[in-house]
């Protein structure tokens, strides 16, 4: 007890500000389940497994700690499985699995001796009692850093609700016996509270659901609100709310509520009253239907992926180094999946496995590890490399014996809960607790690492991703230019019109018409997709393309120029991104159901570029257009304007901010431009050089995803052509990149030192995606190892029977040299 009285001066009663780290180790994946439990510094309130604490007592010189260990309770096998009424996990109301009960044991130890003090004990010193107390009682910075997973957003009031127009059609609703009116669907129901018409819902990606009847009704009324019908119960409070929230977490009690929209799940204040003007009384009806987020639910907790990835098959589980799965943090596929590929490859696996120990990550660490990306993929790296974690999850016997567990076919996994943290740190998406695109994570993954490693590129692994693209201009003067790009992936277009089964494609459209003629459905075994070679997308990237109003500075004039595109350099790892994602009629963001036919390796040697070729003549420099004075307003734009009543400057801004484009165009801008701070002042150099960028169209591209900078500087660059953006935000025009829409000479600075070889790849990994976005769905991992393909399905890691080659996302081929 002297001991720990001549240590108090370190230790710490904790401030409510203060983050306290008591389930997992700063350093390992220990928790206090593991063997030998956990050490919780009382100075910096990091925790640590038992065989890191001695570091941090060598670094810090913090001799006082809190020791917990959890062992498992022997639980009654028949205890009673509660049924979830909240889309959450570790929440009152969410899933329980019966997973196993832990009790806590405590005690006090000083290092560097490991002297143990029994906790609680009312001998203890006032001030350990006390800062003990409040680490046992605090919830600790990993729950609190991580949000509760699979929870659904708030609801909010629909717009629509209170002033909702709705017909006088004499349309009175039966309690029973709804059919769509379109076909002969009799469930997944929605009553349009407008006009009262009865249709069925949308058509799931998997086949279920409806066959799109509701929202069709909708495109051509335009009558935004429905309510699901089976939903609806005598809870007027229930159903008025549309959902009942409590604690924002969803309950799953209510009337299913969607406007078309705002395109989300809402709340009807006047439920009631809307359904009364069809003769709907609840006190009638009882729920029959699952609510939009009780299926949700039943999806995430039954749904088998095995069947989709792997068509069924039993897959053999894998343990040991390299086969270590990742648990799901909610919603965090697209990381687990990511980074299973990543850290499959030689350079990241050297830089933070084989190369560097944790204890070497954790000396040059800050004082605080757990926001350090370097301690962090550290972590990870031995987590998932050292096969430490990759052993079978234990269970209690049959008759419930806790002391004699027995090991089952699956592993726990690692979470990934400090990586993610510091990884997104920050960022507005990555942050959350929603699905992201891997691409883009593997992007901000690449460009986090290349910062912590600036000043030392020999040690950044992001290197090995890295090539140049030069892009060739031949306008019709017969005059080049030639510009440079840095990149990380290839994003490619998939040709549809080379696919290779186009007469059972053409037999199927047969198919599906007849049956469309019929009021059938296709089944699942009917369905033909495109089969595109991979090969052919890659020859549509450097194919020559035309480029329309390309302005040349040899001819002083705009034309038509010749672009086509090639690599400088071959990376020691090929990224390449599959446009699966595209805009059809009305911008409508639609995912193309394709299958690439993809080979075990692949030679890209004809696409390295030959830059400039003896008796090629560079276009003249750019500086003299840059001297004129921009657009001038077409008169009879301007004039036709006037003659409705505006002033003759204003009219002339609006024709110059809308690039002339029209009179609509002009005046629209004119009203909303109006009562402008500056719409007297004369019209500036920069006012005439400006593009104009429809703000409708930023809109439509934010409502993609993308951010809006970005968004404006595509539109700029495209001549507000939304689907040219799009591709511009994709593969960007050489010389620029999707946050700098300015054009680079032709002597861009390239990195000189980037990796090369020979154009010979083979194809080591896979994501792949399912669902209808980027941004919803499941991703799934494929990795070549040790002569097999494994998969990796979050914490499921397994032999791969049948892997989805022709579905993948993202593919990574290594360079084959010698």
């Amino acid at each position: 007890m002297e001991l720990l009285r001549s240590n108090l001066s370190r230790v710490r009663i904790p401030e409510p500000t203060n983050r306290i780290y008591k389930q997992e180790c700063c350093v390992s994946f220990d928790t206090p389940k593991s063997e030998g439990g956990l050490f919780v510094d009382m100075n910096s309130f990091l925790a640590f497994g038992k065989d890191f604490v001695g570091w941090n007592y060598e670094k810090t010189g913090n001799p006082v700690y809190l020791h917990i260990k959890e062992i498992q309770k022997q639980v009654s096998e028949d205890r009673p499985s509660k049924k979830p009424t909240l889309l959450a996990i570790g929440l009152e109301g969410g899933f329980d699995n019966n997973d196993p009960v832990y009790e806590q044991s405590y005690e006090i130890v000083i290092l560097p001796d490991y002297v143990t003090l029994p906790f609680p004990s009312v001998e203890l010193p006032e001030k350990v009692r006390l800062a003990v107390d409040a680490v046992i009682m605090n919830a600790g910075a990993e729950k609190k850093e991580q949000v509760a997973a699979w929870t659904a957003d708030t609801k909010v009031v629909s717009k629509h609700a209170m002033d909702l127009k709705q017909l006088d059609n004499g349309v009175i609703i039966p309690p029973t016996g709804w059919k769509c009116e379109k076909c002969d669907k009799s469930d997944n129901l929605w009553l349009n509270l407008t006009d009262g018409s009865i249709l069925c819902g949308r058509s799931n990606w998997d086949g279920s659901g409806g066959n799109d009847h509701a929202v069709n009704h909708y495109n051509v009324t335009k009558y935004p609100l429905a309510v699901k019908l089976g939903t609806i119960t005598d809870d007027l409070e229930a159903a008025g709310n549309a959902c009942l929230l409590y604690k924002s977490h969803l309950q799953l009690s209510s009337s299913d509520v969607y406007s078309y929209d705002e395109d989300a799940s809402v709340v009807d204040p006047l439920l009631a009253q809307h359904l009364q003007h069809f003769g709907i009384d609840f006190s009638s009806l009882q729920k029959t239907e699952m609510t939009t987020a009780e299926r949700e639910l039943d999806q995430n907790t039954n749904f088998d992926w095995n069947r989709i990835q792997e068509s069924g098959q039993e897959v053999e589980p894998l343990f040991g180094p390299g086969y270590t799965g990742l648990v799901n943090l909610g919603n965090s596929c697209y990381l687990a999946a990511t980074m299973q590929v990543v850290f499959s490859t030689r350079g990241f696996c050297s830089r933070y496995y084989l190369d560097q120990s944790l204890k070497a990550a954790f000396d040059t660490a800050p004082a605080d590890p757990t926001v350090d990306l370097n301690a962090q993929l550290t972590k990870l790296a031995h987590g998932l490399l050292s096969g430490k974690y990759s052993i079978p999850a234990t269970k209690k016997d049959d008759a419930g014996d806790a002391e004699h567990p027995t090991l089952t076919a699956k592993q726990e996994g690692i979470p990934p809960r400090m990586f993610k943290s510091v990884i997104a740190a920050n960022h507005p998406e990555f942050s959350t607790m929603r699905q992201q695109d891997a691409l883009e994570f593997f992007l901000h993954l690449i460009d986090q690492v290349e910062r912590i490693n600036t000043g030392n590129p020999n040690f950044d692994p992001s290197r090995s991703f890295k090539f140049g693209i030069e892009e060739r201009l031949q306008c019709s003067s017969g005059k080049v230019a030639y510009n440079k790009r840095n990149d990380y992936i290839l994003s490619l277009n998939i040709p549809l019109q080379k696919a290779t089964n186009r007469k059972e494609l053409e037999d199927f459209e047969k198919l599906k018409a007849e049956k469309d003629a019929r009021g059938e459905k296709l089944s699942s075994d009917e369905i033909v997709r495109p089969r595109v070679p991979l090969m052919d997308c890659l020859d549509c990237f450097s194919a020559p393309e035309e480029l329309h109003d390309f302005y040349s500075t040899a001819l002083n004039a705009k034309t038509t120029a010749i672009k086509a595109a090639g690599l400088i350099s071959f990376p020691d790892y090929l990224v390449l991104h599959m446009r699966k994602f595209v805009l059809e009629e009305g911008w409508v963001p639609k995912k193309l159901d394709v299958y690439i036919d993809v080979p075990e390796t692949i030679d890209i040697s004809n696409m390295r570029s030959k830059g400039l070729q003896p008796g090629e003549e560079l276009l003249p420099d750019c500086g003299a257009a840059a001297d004129n004075d921009g657009i001038n307003a077409n008169e009879d734009i301007v004039n036709q304007l006037v003659s409705m009543g505006f002033h003759y400057l204003h009219c002339q801004k609006a024709a110059i901010s809308t690039s002339n484009t029209g009179v609509e165009e002009a005046m629209n801008w004119l009203l909303n431009h109006m009562n402008d701070s500056d719409i007297d002042a004369p019209i500036t150099k920069e006012q005439k050089s400006a593009p104009f960028v429809d703000p409708s169209k930023v809109d439509t591209l934010i409502s993609f995803g993308f951010e809006e900078e970005i968004a404006r500087k595509a539109l700029q660059a495209s001549g507000g052509d939304i689907e040219k953006a799009t591709e511009w935000i994709f593969n960007p025009p050489s010389g620029v990149s999707n946050m700098d829409a300015t054009p680079s000479s032709s002597d861009a600075v390239v990195d000189d030192a980037l990796p090369d070889g020979q154009g010979r790849y083979r194809l080591i990994g896979l994501v792949s995606h399912i669902g209808t976005s980027t941004h919803c769905g499941h991703y799934v991992a494929h990795i070549y190892k040790d002569g097999r393909w494994v998969i990796f399905n979050d914490d499921k890691v397994g032999v791969s029977k049948s892997p989805p080659l022709d579905m993948g996302y993202l593919y990574f081929f290594e360079r084959i040299d010698g």
